[in-house]
C-alpha cells in the first residue's frame, strides 16, 4: 500500500505540472507514454513468441506518426487519413509472405500489432487532441476516471464481498464498483457544470458522467482479459506497485474513447 501511495504521488507530482503546461512538452510526454504502452503491448506477447526486431521498430515508427497526427490542432478532427491506413496495413501484412514462417512471424501477429497501433495510437493521439482543445475537458475526464478507481478500491476493500468478474479481475467487486460510480458521477458532474459549462442540462451531464464512469470500469476490466490470456498480473513494472503505462492509463483510454460520443451534444 505504501509503495503504491508513494508512486502515484510521484507520478502525479510529474504529470500534473506537464498537463496543465500543455503545448510540445505535454505532446512529448503523451508520445513517451504511448511508446512505453507499445513496448509493454509488444512484451507481453513476447512472453510467448519473439517477434522480429525489424516489425517492431517499424511499429514505433508508426506508433510515433499516429500519436502526432493532430499535434498542434484546436478543435476536433474526424477525418481518417487513409495513407497512414494503408501504411499500417501494409507494413504489418507485406512482412507475412516475406518471412515466410509462422515460427517467425505470422498473420495472427500482424493483426495483432494492427489492433494494437490504432488502439494504443489512437488512444494517445486522442490525449493530446481532447488537451489541445481544452484543459478543463481533460481535467474532467481524468477527474471520473481517478475517483471512480479509487473509491471502488477503497470501499471494496472495506466492504465489497460479492466478487465482480472473479475470472478476470479477482479483487473487483460489486460494492467497489457502483461505490466507485457513485463518487466518480458525483465528483465529475459538479466539476462539469461548474467549471465547464452550466447551461447543459444537469440530467444530461449525471448521464454522460454515468456512461462514461462505468467505461472507464469496462476499459480495466477489458486490459485485465489481456493480461490474464497470457497470464500476467502486470503489463510492466515501471510504476511499482501500480504495474506498467497500460496498468495505470486503461480506464482513462476508454474514458476519451466514449467521450467521443457526446462531444456533437456539448
Amino acid at each position: 500500500m505504501k509503495q503504491r501511495v508513494i508512486s502515484a504521488t510521484i507520478a502525479l507530482l510529474l504529470f500534473v505540472p506537464i498537463l496543465f503546461y500543455g503545448g510540445w512538452v505535454f505532446e512529448i510526454a503523451v508520445l513517451l507514454l504511448a511508446l512505453q504502452g507499445l513496448r509493454e503491448f509488444i512484451h507481453i506477447k513476447e512472453t510467448r513468441k519473439k517477434l522480429p526486431d525489424f516489425i517492431k521498430f517499424i511499429s514505433y515508427i508508426l506508433l510515433a506518426i499516429m500519436v502526432l497526427s493532430t499535434a498542434g490542432m484546436e478543435e476536433y478532427n474526424f477525418n481518417v487519413d487513409f495513407r497512414l491506413l494503408s501504411a499500417i496495413f501494409l507494413s504489418y501484412l507485406i512482412p507475412v509472405v516475406m518471412y515466410h514462417s509462422r515460427e517467425k512471424y505470422s498473420v495472427n501477429d500482424a493483426f495483432y500489432l494492427i489492433s494494437g497501433i490504432f488502439f494504443i495510437g489512437m488512444s494517445f493521439n486522442l490525449l493530446i487532441l481532447i488537451r489541445s482543445v481544452s484543459l478543463n475537458y481533460m481535467i474532467y475526464l481524468f477527474l471520473i476516471t481517478i475517483i471512480t478507481d479509487t473509491y471502488a478500491y477503497f470501499i471494496g476493500s472495506l466492504i465489497g464481498k460479492n466478487k465482480l468478474l472473479e475470472n478476470i479481475s479477482p479483487k473487483k467487486t460489486w460494492e467497489g464498483s457502483i461505490g466507485g460510480t457513485i463518487f466518480g458521477v458525483l465528483v465529475g458532474s459538479v466539476f462539469y457544470h461548474v467549471v465547464i459549462d452550466a447551461t447543459l442540462p444537469i440530467y444530461v451531464v449525471v448521464l454522460m458522467t454515468l456512461f462514461l464512469s462505468i467505461l472507464g470500469q469496462f476499459g480495466d476490466l477489458v486490459f485485465s482479459a489481456i493480461k490474464r490470456y497470457f497470464g500476467k498480473k502486470d503489463f510492466s513494472n515501471i510504476m511499482p506497485g501500480h504495474g506498467g503505462i497500460l496498468d495505470r492509463l486503461d480506464s482513462i483510454i476508454f474514458v476519451m474513447l466514449g467521450f467521443m460520443f457526446f462531444i456533437s451534444i456539448i
